[in-house]
Parts: structure tokens; C-alpha cells; sequence
């Protein structure tokens, strides 16, 4: 097994673990792993519909359920985008972020275990090369105060 085949392979039994994570930690509050992912996405944002459906990589009907899903629960809402009135997006209902909020803190401390298990300069590490993966690496990476998405 090649360098690269071995750096798959971790990626791939990481990625099933943290989705493990999200996915136990989302049924205890009746939320799917997509659900979760549209909860985490509208925390900071507020895109529009389209642009929400494509990161998710659904469907324009299948997005449309999943925010109707969501704004019943009084999690979401939609309106029109204050640049571009003839726009729809998506946003957080209060609701939604006090959910969001009591979530993330769940996941940081379940992914404790794992982080927990490196020292303070291996997290920094892999958070700036996972951050360089996913294609959001900045200048202040794994810095305190640093709030990346």
C-alpha cells in the first residue's frame, strides 16, 4: 500500500467515524446527517436556495422538502434576499441557532475523545492540513480566536 493509499484509507475510516458522530448526535434530536449539515451551513449564512442545494448536492425538490421539513419544526425561514428581491433565501430561525448551538457544543465534545489524544501543536497541525484539504485554509488557522467554517 502506497503513501497515498494509506492517506485514503485514514481519510476514508476518519470521515466514517466524525459521520458516525454527526449522524448519532442528529438522531437524538430527529435530525437527519443532511438536516444537521443544513443547520451547520446556515449558522453564519444566508444563501439562496440554489446555491444551498448545490453545496448539499441535491436536488432543487429534494432541497425544497428538506427546508419545508425544517421550517415546520420552526428551525429555518425563507425570504427575500435583501440584495436581490426577486431572490429566495434560506436562514436560521432563533430557534434554529439555540438548536445549532446546544449541537455544536455535543459534537466538540464528543469529537473530544478523539482530539483530545493529540497535543496542542499536532491539533494545530491537522487543523491548518485539513483545512488546506476542504479548501478553506487561511492565514489564521488553528490561531486562537480563529472561527473558519
Amino acid at each position: 500500500m502506497g503513501s497515498d493509499d494509506a492517506l485514503e484509507e485514514a481519510l476514508v475510516r476518519t470521515s466514517f467515524r466524525m459521520m458516525a458522530v454527526l449522524t448519532r448526535i442528529g438522531s437524538e434530536h430527529d435530525l437527519s446527517l443532511t438536516q444537521l449539515r443544513l443547520l451547520g451551513l446556515l449558522r453564519d449564512r444566508r444563501p439562496r436556495m440554489t446555491d444551498l442545494a448545490a453545496f448539499l448536492g441535491l436536488d432543487k425538490s429534494t432541497m425544497s422538502g428538506l427546508v419545508e421539513r425544517a421550517e415546520r419544526r420552526g428551525l429555518v425561514a425563507r425570504g427575500k434576499s435583501p440584495q436581490d428581491r426577486r431572490v429566495v433565501d434560506v436562514f436560521i430561525t432563533p430557534m434554529g441557532s439555540e438548536l445549532a448551538q446546544r449541537i455544536q457544543e455535543e459534537i466538540h465534545a464528543a469529537l473530544a475523545a478523539y482530539t483530545d489524544r493529540l497535543a496542542a501543536d499536532d491539533r494545530l497541525v491537522l487543523t491548518q492540513l485539513l483545512n488546506l484539504l476542504s479548501g478553506t485554509a487561511t492565514v489564521n488557522d488553528g490561531k486562537e480566536g480563529s472561527t473558519n467554517q
